[in-house]
């Protein structure tokens, strides 16, 4: 795998240090993702060869008021390699590691090593519902939500906003959580899809 390079701020993405109001943690559908990068040398790891990834993990989110989220709160160096090595099968890319924890962990006041465990304990303890399945009919945004809620007890269907490409296709689910890591409903207006617009989900031949 290639190593990381620096992840900084800049003039379209700059240092902002925010109140913190809650998290989002992102999910990404790889079989979509990969439709559209099977070519990519960069993104080899996760969708050449034989892996197969349903939804892999974006990242942790920091949240804030509006589009006033904190971001690259602290100038931070490169990943450590053996932190690589420990989640780069949640999340399949070294450099997406580097940004997430640039852009994002460097906001809560933590490390490195404490952000990701808090990431990948939270996504290791999703279920997901049947996508083959549910790729084979019409389907909106708030029956995946439902679906998705139904697969997690603890994880209420208001709490699960869905994400499509221009062409319609699931890209991610973002759940919101409270301050205290808990499942909460998503404030109205801070994206994703309405709950009666249509979602279709690409199974490709890596699902």
């Amino acid at each position: 795998m290639p190593r990381p390079h620096p992840d900084l701020a800049s003039d379209k993405q700059p240092q902002r240090v925010r109140p913190i109001t809650g998290y989002t943690l992102a999910l990404t559908w790889a079989p979509e993702y990969c439709h559209g990068n099977s070519n990519d040398p960069a993104k080899s790891f996760q969708c050449g060869g034989g892996n197969r990834f349903g939804f892999t993990l974006h990242g942790l989110w920091p949240d804030g008021v509006g589009q006033e989220w904190p971001q690259y709160c602290a100038a931070t160096p490169l990943l450590s390699p053996e932190l690589i090595k420990q989640h780069v099968c949640a999340t399949p890319s070294p450099q997406l590691l580097q940004h997430e924890w640039a852009k994002h962990g460097t906001c809560m006041g933590i490390t490195p090593d404490a952000y990701f465990a808090r990431s990948n304990g939270l996504y290791g303890k999703l279920r997901y519902p049947d996508m083959d399945r549910l790729s084979r009919r019409p389907l909106t945004a708030g029956q995946l939500a439902s679906a998705f809620a139904v697969a997690n007890p603890g994880v209420p269907a208001s709490a699960v906003r869905v994400t499509a490409n221009k062409k319609g296709w699931l890209d991610e689910l973002w759940l919101c959580l409270d301050k205290s890591f808990a499942y909460t409903r998503c404030v109205a207006g801070s994206g994703g899809l309405a709950n009666a617009d249509s979602v279709k989900v690409w199974r490709g031949r890596r699902f």
